[in-house]
């Protein structure tokens, strides 16, 4: 099935991807709202460790739907936490947001909307080959999700954000040369909640333990709007490519599964 057969507009937005995509019927969606009430403490796992090489090209696409960083297979480690003894890689990170700030964020916290939410990517290199095969595992990815609020301007996001003007369209493409830390898009406060859910976008696998971490981060109002500027079609589309104003999931039913609270943070 082709990729654009499916989006955020009435005709083909989420309420529609169960239709071609069953495995968004599942038990085990995402995102969902956090019901601070409802976590458990995680107790005593190790921490999260990462470490992310800083200092490679990486590519910078849109694939129609958002803006996407392409880490290039360069080399990084996220272990610790829900993740026990696996090591994961980071694959990409890319970005979900809303039509006007205060909306945007994929999940929800007691009911609340962020204005937009990163997602760094990662996949289970102990167990498995590649990302397409861990793709399809249970455990086979890990997502650090991180809530923006609308505030200051975010100077490590900005390295991406000014280039999205040269990716306007579906299927652009430009190189980041730049050097860029993935770890300054964390918040310094390391305290998270886990749950085991799903990709956000089709095909929805059931594949994803979530991380989403408590602090929120700032980026700031012309930072948001740059990103109301990307379209979903080609440039051949003309001038009628629509806009991305939104593009995030609503959150779906946690059911029986677990959702834990690790506030200890690193």
């Amino acid at each position: 099935m082709a990729e654009n057969d499916w989006g955020y507009s009435c005709e083909n937005g989420p309420a529609t991807w169960t239709e071609k995509f069953p495995e968004a019927r599942g038990a085990r969606q995402s995102p969902v709202d956090i019901d601070t009430s409802r976590a458990s403490s995680g107790g005593s796992a190790p921490p999260l460790k990462w470490r992310y090489s800083v200092n490679h090209p990486r590519s910078v696409v849109n694939p129609g739907y958002c803006w996407r960083v392409d880490e290039n297979g360069y080399d990084s480690e996220l272990r610790g936490g829900p993740l026990g003894s696996d090591v994961y890689k980071l694959q990409q990170w890319h970005c979900h947001w809303g039509a006007v700030n205060g909306e945007g964020s994929e999940h929800t916290v007691d009911g609340r909307s962020f204005s937009g939410e990163l997602h760094l990517v990662h996949w289970n290199t102990t167990k498995y080959n590649s990302f397409s095969e861990a793709a399809g595992q249970p455990d086979g990815l890990a997502v650090l999700g991180v809530l923006l609020m609308c505030g200051k301007k975010h100077d490590e996001l900005d390295k991406v954000i000014r280039l999205l003007p040269f990716i306007q369209h579906k299927n652009d493409k430009v190189t980041l040369s730049d050097s860029l830390d993935p770890v300054k898009l964390l918040p310094p406060h390391n305290a998270y909640w886990t749950y085991p859910g799903s990709l956000t976008t089709p095909p929805c696998t059931e594949s994803v333990t979530w991380i989403l971490f408590k602090e929120p981060v700032q980026v700031s109002a012309d930072q948001l709007a740059s990103m109301r500027k990307l379209k979903c079609g080609e440039a051949s589309c003309g001038v009628e490519a629509m806009e991305v104003l939104h593009n995030y999931r609503p959150t779906l039913p946690l059911g029986n599964r677990e959702l834990r609270d690790y506030s200890h943070g690193n």
